[in-house]
């Protein structure tokens, strides 16, 4: 009992009552989102066919804090404050003189941070009148996180799956349908985009936005959410770094380094963009670290280029880091990583050199998932393994260097939907997929004609 206190909680008087947005405070000039059509910096018009005024208020706003509406306030205290862990297991294991923090949001209704944004962005459908939401789901934590989100607000949902996923997650199916959403296989019969992609069976996230816009595009009644890599998605996700910058003090210490599993960016902006403020402002020295997989190595191998958001171009180009719109990723469990770009402001720092990028391969987040699970009891999600890899070398560091190292990282989701990945792994039988150097170039020059960035 001497170690000190494990868990560090908040009361539901705690929880943020504004999102805090870097968008004003990232080095540089933004770069605008692009035209599909035009190639021109896009407007309102390119975006209100699928989204409520008041997301793309969100989306292109300057201010620094922005007010958690009172209904989406209510709805977060159904899980929120998120607990702060003080791995103390897992410092022992590792034997490193390190201090290891995570913050746990696998508490959740739907088991991951996704909810976080799936409240605000149904709440704001809702009060614009849609009656629809479609979207894409990768591993199934953002599709299962709108369906629980749909319910609350009276929202029909639809929901196009990456079809390796679909395969892997069947309960993750289960449970948006549960929470009252359609689900279909992504890429599927039911669009013109999932019809062109017949020949990539396994899907990709870029292959099922193609889908679930083209929806949303056809119908009066629908809008289009998306879960990561959007300003606005990024924005409601720092609920997740405020509880952390308060629950860090109840400790009584301040991170050395934030670590987070990248995909989208949401996850990782989440926990990282309220450090990062104290960061840019002078306030703090925090190094910030973004782990992804090596078979979709988009921060560490991608150009940063004008790119499609989606597979079938029918989405505005962003600037960001991308293996090519229509990269279709290795069917890794990690299915919340398989995208081919990233949310241009988390792009942004790393090009400014304010985030460290690492990829690892499947087997070594599994190893270092399962050494986690032995110790701190909790069975981490795929995504967030890659995280925990990261910790691990952080740690491993600090005991050869042997200083005092302070590492906060973000368990973003547990895994009990994803035991067969962990058959798979217990086996022997999971593969380390990556692609050469020639598969890369290839999808880069298919890259659209757009705008040099500097």
């Amino acid at each position: 009992m001497s170690e000190g206190p494990v868990k560090f909680l908040l009361s539901e008087r705690d929880i943020p009552t504004r999102w805090i947005n870097l968008l004003g405070e990232i080095p540089g000039q933004p770069l605008p989102p692009l035209s599909p059509r035009t190639l021109e910096p896009a407007g309102p018009a390119d975006l209100t066919p699928i989204f409520p005024m008041g997301l793309i208020e969100q989306e292109v706003s300057s201010q620094p804090e922005i007010e958690i509406p009172a209904p989406v306030l209510e709805a977060y205290r159904l899980w929120r404050p998120t607990p702060l862990y003080r791995a103390h297991r897992l410092e022992r294991e590792l034997g490193t003189p390190a201090h290891i923090y995570y913050k746990y949001e696998g508490v959740s209704p739907s088991g991951s941070h996704k909810p976080n944004t799936a409240v605000a962005q149904a709440y704001e459908n809702a009060r614009a009148g849609a009656k629809r939401l479609c979207t894409e789901t990768g591993a199934g934590q953002w599709g299962s996180s709108l369906a629980f989100a749909c319910s609350l607000f009276g929202l029909e949902c639809e929901v196009f799956m990456v079809g390796s996923s679909y395969d892997q997650k069947p309960y993750r199916r289960s449970m948006m349908q549960t929470w009252g959403a359609s689900v279909h296989r992504s890429p599927s019969t039911l669009t013109e985009s999932g019809r062109a992609q017949q020949a990539h069976p396994t899907g990709s996230l870029g292959i099922a936005i193609s889908e679930a816009v083209e929806v949303a595009a056809s119908r009066d009644d629908t809008n289009y959410a998306l879960g990561s890599v959007l300003n606005h998605v990024l924005l409601h996700q720092t609920v997740i770094g405020q509880e952390a910058t308060l629950q860090m003090q109840l400790a009584g210490e301040q991170p050395d380094v934030v670590i987070g599993c990248v995909g989208g960016g949401s996850n990782f902006a989440g926990l990282a963009f309220p450090f990062m403020r104290a960061q840019l402002r002078g306030e703090a020295q925090t190094r910030f670290l973004a782990a992804e997989p090596s078979a979709c190595p988009t921060l560490t191998r991608g150009e940063f280029r004008y790119d499609y958001g989606d597979t079938g171009g029918l989405t505005p180009l962003m600037a960001m880091y991308t293996l090519g719109h229509d990269f279709v990723p290795p069917p890794v469990h990690a299915g919340g990583l398989r995208y081919h770009g990233d949310a241009p402001m988390l792009c942004a720092l790393v090009r400014a050199g304010l985030i460290e990028a690492r990829a690892y391969r499947q087997n070594e987040t599994f190893e270092a998932a399962v050494r986690f699970a032995r110790s701190e009891g909790i069975i981490p999600a795929p995504e967030p393994a890659h995280a925990i890899r990261a910790v691990i070398e952080e740690a491993e560091a600090a005991r050869e260097a042997g200083e005092q190292r302070v590492i906060l990282f973000g368990l973003c989701g547990h895994g009990n939907f994803d035991l067969a990945a962990y058959d798979a792994y217990l086996a022997g039988e999971l593969e380390d997929p990556e692609f050469s150097e020639q598969e890369l170039s290839d999808a880069l020059a298919r890259l659209p004609e757009a705008p040099a960035i500097a």
